[in-house]
């Protein structure tokens, strides 16, 4: 009979952490005595991260003995207390290989039931002062699992432990566990655990996108975890002619490039970019920039268009100094947001210079005849500043449901209400409302940061699905690390002391070469060192929350990640680089 040894409970606290002040309740202390387990929580138990712990599909967290010695022979230590793998309830039995998602238990007068297993983070390599232990708990098939209060009651150190259904299909929380984040995912056994209905939503979101990237065939990677993606056409740069040279707005200037070779180029993804590496003088690094394509996907040229900033080098150079058969060193074409296949309505939304990749999806539609409900919705200062205004013009009117809505927020005396622009003001969610945009749409939103943001939030509000959403971001995306107190943002830069005289690392979309050096493990730990933004949670290889693109050269991995990347992708918290690289971050 399974029994409960340890009843345990822990509040946020702040922690010291390289440097950092971690908000965590990964410690865990045993109780005396009987305690309510409710329909969230135990009471005195806390989450510091409620977007990664807690909630009702997490509300109680298992590990159990078996385990226990497990770690202790297989880490050589002797010095484990109950909660030291920041759980609420330490079991005698229930292991992870018997234990199966759905199965319900009875302890004290309280009714669980099994959601997921743990989803491992840094947090719990702090608390076992063992940085791997993130991926040696999925490596070893011993994550551990969730509870779900399915009757809320009191539990106490020595209650039997009682099973009284058993859940459907089957399926253990080893097995779970291993199907998202090992290699391998087969279908059916992806279909065998949709069919859980305990499954946590999260999970479940995760399968049907590895179930999806199944059915579709082609892409790399791990969908339940990261982006997974056909392989870029070539690796690092290829050498591009322009052929054309063409003034779009007052700002706004395009490039196209041809092949300087004969041979072909690939066909981009409607909404995908690439990368320039502009040598502005020898000796000097060279400015990475990266640009949406704009045109008609083609497998003869690439256009790109770009903004000229007040201060932008690159955009500077690009304007005045590229000339009608220069070449260009390029990468292949880059990227997830891109426009979906379907027949469901597309809404375009954009701003100033986010209109390019959005064109790119409306060459792309147009050039099809798509017989698809299409919204395009643009934002301008004025006629000046409002690039392809004619030519998006004409491919709306070649859709048999084109609908188009532009809005300038200074417009020009000479700028024709009703005819150059439909509305005075910005382009907000009140818009879309007024408009009567339809909500079951897929919106692909590109613009500054500020517009994206209200723009997502708005569609959130208003009932659209996140899965609805997709936005593209120019320049660094958000940082996302989790359970870190905020601090003061700064402008990536490079490292403070002495540099690094190793292989040369490219942010690509920060602007910025840094070398290598001894005193980095990992790309990540480079990256935050020169205020780069990242996202990660384990830093280990397992979650791939830090999976960016790998533009140019090769890195090796320490430790090796438990599921691969995309191709043309580097899982940054384990990789250094083997020789010059640049990164899409």
């Amino acid at each position: 009979m399974a029994r409960l040894l340890s009843v345990n409970v822990g509040l946020p606290r702040d922690i010291p952490w390289q440097g950092k002040t971690v908000h965590t309740a990964i410690w865990k202390a045993p109780v005396q005595g009987r305690r309510m387990v409710r329909r969230l929580n135990i009471d005195g138990d806390g989450q510091g991260d409620l977007a990664g712990h807690g909630g009702e599909h997490r509300a109680v967290f298992v590990y159990q003995m078996d385990s226990y010695r497990f770690w202790q022979s297989e880490l050589g230590r002797n010095d484990f207390s109950y909660g030291q793998f920041g759980e609420n309830f330490t079991v005698d039995g229930l292991t992870d290989r018997e234990v199966c998602i759905g199965d319900r238990y009875r302890i004290g007068s309280a009714l669980f039931e099994v959601t997921q297993p743990r989803v491992t983070c840094y947090r719990v390599g702090i608390r076992m002062n063992e940085p791997q232990m993130a991926a040696l708990l999925v490596a070893r098939g011993r994550p551990g699992f969730y509870l779900r209060v399915i009757e809320e009651g009191e539990v106490g150190a020595g209650d039997e432990i009682v099973q009284v259904t058993t859940g459907a299909e089957r399926m253990s929380v080893a097995e779970i566990d291993a199907l998202l984040y090992r290699p391998g995912h087969p279908r059916n056994e992806l279909v065998r655990a949709l069919r859980i209905p305990a499954l946590s939503a999260g999970w479940r979101g995760s399968f049907e996108a590895l179930l999806a990237q199944e059915d579709n065939g082609g892409a790399t990677g791990n969908a339940g975890l990261g982006p997974a993606s056909t392989p870029p056409a070539w690796a690092g740069f290829r050498s591009l002619r322009v052929s054309r040279k063409v003034r779009e707005s007052s700002s706004v200037m395009s490039l196209e490039l041809e092949s300087a070779d004969q041979r072909p180029l690939a066909t981009a993804l409607p909404g995908q970019f690439v990368v320039l590496r502009l040598g502005l003088a020898p000796g000097t690094p060279a400015l990475l920039r990266s640009y949406s394509l704009s045109g008609e996907p083609s497998d003869l040229r690439y256009r790109i268009s770009v903004k000229r900033e007040p201060h932008g080098v690159a955009s500077g150079y690009i304007d005045e100094n590229v000339q009608i058969g220069d070449v260009l060193e390029v990468s292949a074409p880059r990227g997830n947001f891109t426009l979906r296949l379907g027949d469901g309505p597309v809404v375009l939304l954009s701003a100033g210079v986010g209109v390019t990749p959005v064109m790119a999806m409306l060459h792309a539609l147009a050039a099809e005849a798509s017989p698809r409900n299409i919204w395009w919705l643009h934002g301008a200062r004025h006629g000046r500043e409002h690039p392809f205004a004619q030519e998006a013009k004409a491919m709306l009117e070649v859709l048999a449901h084109g609908h188009r809505h532009i809005r300038y927020s200074a417009p020009d005396p000479a700028d024709r209400l009703g005819t150059d622009f439909d509305a005075q003001g910005h382009l907000d969610i009140a818009a879309l409302r007024e408009l009567d945009v339809p909500r079951d749409a897929d919106f692909f939103i590109c613009g500054p940061t500020a517009f994206i943001n209200e723009l997502t939030a708005g569609l959130a509000a208003w009932g659209v699905a996140k899965t609805r959403i997709h936005a593209e971001l120019f320049g660094a995306g958000p940082s996302s690390t989790p359970g870190i107190a905020a601090s003061p943002q700064r402008l990536p830069h490079l490292p403070e002391g002495a540099v690094g005289d190793g292989p040369m690392v490219s942010f690509a979309r920060s602007g910025l070469n840094v070398h290598w050096g001894p005193a980095f493990q990992n790309l990540l730990e480079l990256a935050e060192t020169c205020d780069v933004p990242v996202r990660w949670s384990c830093r280990t290889g397992v979650c791939h929350s830090c999976e960016s693109g790998l533009v140019a050269g090769t890195v090796a991995y320490q430790p090796d990640p438990v599921d691969l990347p995309a191709a043309g992708n580097v899982l940054i918290c384990c990789a250094r680089p083997e020789g010059d690289v640049v990164v899409d971050l």
